[in-house]
């Protein structure tokens, strides 16, 4: 496993083993994209929670790429790459609760249906309202993971907001569960997201792929990553 402090976040490269070891023990596990990180200089409450996450993969593939300019190699790993060696990994862990946070209460039920398949039960969900913007925090939420007492809170909402809410979440509880900011990811094996494979991801094909199935949504979202170019060329030092 190396470590590397980018932009005050604590990435790590390493191999599933190491990242589920490093999750076992709780804390707040961060998934940045690449549009998500062009941003970090705007949004600081955003900035803040990845700062503040215990493990930070390199989910984003541009970002792998624009490292390489600075000397620095690292592997992609991707939410959908992690969510699917999690989901076996869950599947061995059948009597540890699983609470899921969803953008709506169909996605919700669309979760709990493929959870279901995989034979993994101790599910317990919650649809997130629509947070606004400066203010990312939800009591109701808060009171109910904590009776409940889940070790896994794998939440499935937007970028930028999604890791301000597990931040929240991280300061707040009175236990330390793992919180998973995987987002869309599950999207992909529930079939509502673009149809992305093994080796589309492994080829650093996903953004396209997304573009394709969604392009109002999402070219407009990956053109704003290219901002990143001039944070790893100018910046990168910056917040070490």
């Amino acid at each position: 496993m190396k470590n590397y402090k980018i932009f005050g976040i604590n990435f790590i490269d390493a191999n599933y083993k190491t990242i589920k070891k490093l999750l076992n023990r709780g804390g707040l596990l961060v998934l940045p994209s690449g549009p998500g990180l062009s941003d970090i200089n705007k949004n600081t409450k955003y900035h803040q929670a990845l700062k503040n996450a215990d493990i930070a993969l390199f989910d984003s593939g541009y970002l792998c790429l624009l490292l390489r300019i600075k000397g620095i190699k690292v592997k992609k790993f991707s939410g959908f790459k992690f969510l699917k060696y999690l989901l076996v990994s869950l599947k061995n862990e059948y009597n540890k609760k699983i609470f899921l946070v969803d953008p709506s209460n169909e996605q919700s039920k669309i979760n709990k249906k493929f959870f279901k398949l995989k034979k993994i039960s101790k599910i317990y969900q919650y649809v997130a309202p629509l947070y606004k913007k400066n203010k990312i925090q939800d009591l109701k939420l808060l009171n109910k993971i904590k009776k409940i007492k889940p070790k896994y809170i794998i939440i499935n909402l937007g970028g930028n907001v999604q890791e301000v809410l597990g931040y929240y979440l991280k300061k707040n509880l009175d236990y330390k569960p793992s919180i998973i900011c995987s987002g869309a990811a599950i999207s992909y094996f529930t079939k509502q997201q673009a149809p992305l494979t093994s080796f589309l991801d492994k080829i650093f094909l996903g953004w396209l792929v997304r573009i394709i199935f969604n392009p109002i949504v999402f070219l407009p979202r990956y053109l704003m990553a290219f901002k990143l170019f001039f944070l790893v060329w100018n910046d990168l030092l910056k917040y070490k």
